[in-house]
C-alpha cells in the first residue's frame, strides 16, 4: 500500500471560506461570551448562590480559547469544537426546561450550533489553505 498525498482543493475555493468562517466564528465566540455574562450577573443571577461563581464556571471555559480565537490556530478551533458539546447540551436544556429561560435557550443553541459548525469547517479549510503549495502565489 502505497502514501499518495490527498488533492487539496483549488486555493481559490478555500479562500473565501475560510475568511466567512473565521468571521462567523469570531462573532459567536464574542457572542456566546457576552450572552453569558449578561445572562447570569445581569439579567437571571442566581439568587442561591454566588453569581459570580456560576459566571466564572461558565466564562472561564470558553475564554480560555482567547489566544485561539486571536491566532487562528486550526487545531485550537478543532478542540474548541470538543468543548462546545457541553455548552449545546446546557443550551438545548435551558430552551426545553424552563420557560424563563426557553428564549435564552433558544439564542444559546443557536450561537453554539453556528459556532461549532464554523470552528469545525475552519479548522479543516484552514488546514488545507496552510498545507496547500499556492497558498504563497496568491496571497
Amino acid at each position: 500500500m502505497s502514501l499518495k498525498a490527498k488533492v487539496l482543493p483549488p486555493i481559490s475555493f478555500l479562500k473565501p471560506r475560510v475568511k466567512l468562517c473565521r468571521y462567523l466564528t469570531v462573532g459567536c465566540y464574542f457572542s456566546l461570551l457576552i450572552s453569558f455574562s449578561a445572562w447570569y450577573l445581569i439579567i437571571h443571577p442566581v439568587n442561591t448562590a454566588n453569581p459570580w461563581v456560576i459566571w466564572l464556571l461558565h466564562f472561564l471555559p470558553l475564554a480560555a480559547f482567547i489566544k485561539v480565537i486571536q491566532t487562528g490556530n486550526p487545531r485550537g478551533h478543532a478542540w474548541l469544537c470538543f468543548l462546545l458539546i457541553l455548552y449545546f447540551n446546557e443550551a438545548v436544556l435551558a430552551a426545553t426546561t424552563v420557560v424563563s429561560s426557553m428564549w435564552y435557550g433558544i439564542f444559546n443553541t443557536l450561537m453554539v450550533t453556528v459556532l461549532f459548525i464554523s470552528a469545525m469547517m475552519y479548522a479543516r479549510w484552514a488546514g488545507q489553505y496552510a498545507r496547500h503549495p499556492q497558498r504563497h502565489t496568491s496571497d
